[in-house]
């Protein structure tokens, strides 16, 4: 963690400029300050030995779900703040609408039907793509999510998934935590690679 923040902090260019230097905001509740943290170790998904938990692949079979992109940003990054205890405060919240409507903050949605039933959102610089946070209200619905997302950035060519913390539930998507060290050098190649994850950018 560096200092508290505030509004002026999270205008996009000073976003973009922490995320390219391991940093990424995060606030004490939903309507409390914010402050920057650089996490080491770091986690990261690693894209070529991603791994599709069993109940995954079997959500994926029964094509009861759909996926889209960037279609509900706000909707979604709503979702993920919806919650006891949050980080996402309405400041960040404001922050990363106004990223996404400059192309680079980014939502998947995963749908049953016309209902909206999980999704993530996440900051695309160059190759690297910095998850921030997910939610799913039909079971299995964040990791069909964070199928797809998986399978945009291969697509793409981007290099680095980060995931910033570890938790269980990443885990098991064979998520791996790295020296800080050694996490700039993957993120300093990544952001220099030449794609978008979107043609807004």
């Amino acid at each position: 963690m560096i200092r508290p923040g505030s509004s002026d902090d999270l205008r996009p260019e000073v976003v973009l400029a922490a995320y390219r230097m391991g940093y990424f905001p995060m606030a004490e509740s939903r309507t409390g300050p914010v402050s920057w943290f650089s996490a080491d170790p770091r986690t990261i998904i690693p894209l070529d030995s991603f791994h599709r938990p069993r109940s995954l692949r079997r959500a994926l079979r029964t094509g009861k779900f759909s996926t889209t992109i960037n279609s509900v940003f706000d909707r979604v990054i709503d979702a993920c703040a919806e919650r006891p205890e949050t980080w996402i405060s309405d400041e960040i919240i404001h922050a990363y609408r106004r990223l996404h409507r400059l192309g680079h903050a980014h939502s998947v949605e995963t749908w049953v039907g016309t209902k909206l039933a999980g999704g993530l959102y996440g900051v695309s610089i160059g190759g690297a793509f910095f998850g921030e946070s997910m939610f799913s209200r039909t079971s299995e619905a964040s990791k069909v999510a964070l199928s797809s997302l998986v399978d945009r950035l291969k697509e793409r060519g981007f290099l680095l998934l980060d995931s910033q913390f570890m938790n269980e539930h990443i885990r098991q998507f064979g998520a791996t935590e790295i020296p800080q060290s050694l996490y700039i050098e993957h993120l300093r190649r990544a952001v220099a690679v030449d794609t978008s994850f979107d043609d807004r950018m």
